[in-house]
């Protein structure tokens, strides 16, 4: 199974951790654009908000426990914490069973947007329909499989030590690693014994590849805006590192 080998650079890990995805057949019809633009936020932030902030101190615990990790320049650590929060969390949010409803944010009237005077507006960050749908189309498959502890475990660490960040001081440690992962991930995905269900995997480390980057500000902003206010998240992360370090 050529696509599945685990010994040549371009195996499983770095095909599916470096594939763009545009989740074209994940996204609303074309003929809903519209819809699909409308700001929206959680309909329960005070429960929700709460849930996800827990998600999110699991997340961190579980990078800080892995002998790995630890082994890690504290400059090394705060980098991949910076670069892989997101997909991780969004694992986190799966593994938790959290689920969520938004609700419409009205449109600002014309009136206020002449009181502005063209400044920002505090909605210009608020997530759409659209990366809301994404994130539970996400959540879904991910359910689907129905994975354990372990499979949930591999696939963070596989995620977490996918490619190298530039600024990396340990870069030949974190290539070890890289392998250590991609054998775990070969051997995890190869245990479903249902072509399916490796197809239906594979879709989730896509998707888990193209959040990373596209959905950090919908986390920050739908998850955890309501109860961090305007302080700098990046900063919180840094908290949540180096505390008990």
């Amino acid at each position: 199974m050529k696509y599945f080998s685990e010994q040549h650079p371009s195996g499983i890990l770095f095909s599916i951790l470096t594939h763009k995805c545009d989740f074209a057949h994940f996204s609303y019809p074309k003929t809903c654009i519209c819809h699909c633009k409308r700001l929206v936020r959680l309909k329960n932030p005070e429960i929700i908000c709460r849930a996800a902030f827990g998600v999110l101190m699991k997340t961190i615990n579980f990078m800080k426990s892995l002998p790995s990790f630890q082994s890690l320049p504290l400059n090394d650590q705060l980098i991949l914490v910076q670069n892989r929060w997101v997909p991780l969390f969004i694992l986190g949010l799966a593994q938790e069973q959290v689920t969520f409803e938004v609700r419409d944010v009205p449109a600002a009237s014309i009136l206020r947007n002449i009181l502005m005077n063209g400044q920002q507006k505090s909605d210009d960050c608020l997530p759409t329909l659209a990366e809301v749908h994404k994130l539970k189309t996400f959540l879904h498959k991910v359910w689907s499989l129905d994975l354990s502890l372990k499979e949930y475990s591999c696939l963070k660490a596989a995620i977490l030590f996918s490619q190298n960040l530039s600024g990396l001081r340990r870069s030949a440690v974190m290539a070890g690693l890289q392998q250590e992962a991609q054998r775990a991930l070969h051997m995890l995905i190869l245990s479903h014994p249902n072509p399916r269900d490796r197809h239906t995997f594979t879709d989730v480390l896509f998707m888990a590849s193209a959040l990373q980057m596209e959905a950090q500000s919908l986390m920050t902003e739908l998850f955890f805006r309501p109860i961090t206010g305007q302080k700098d998240f990046h900063e919180l992360l840094i908290e949540m590192i180096v505390k008990n370090c």
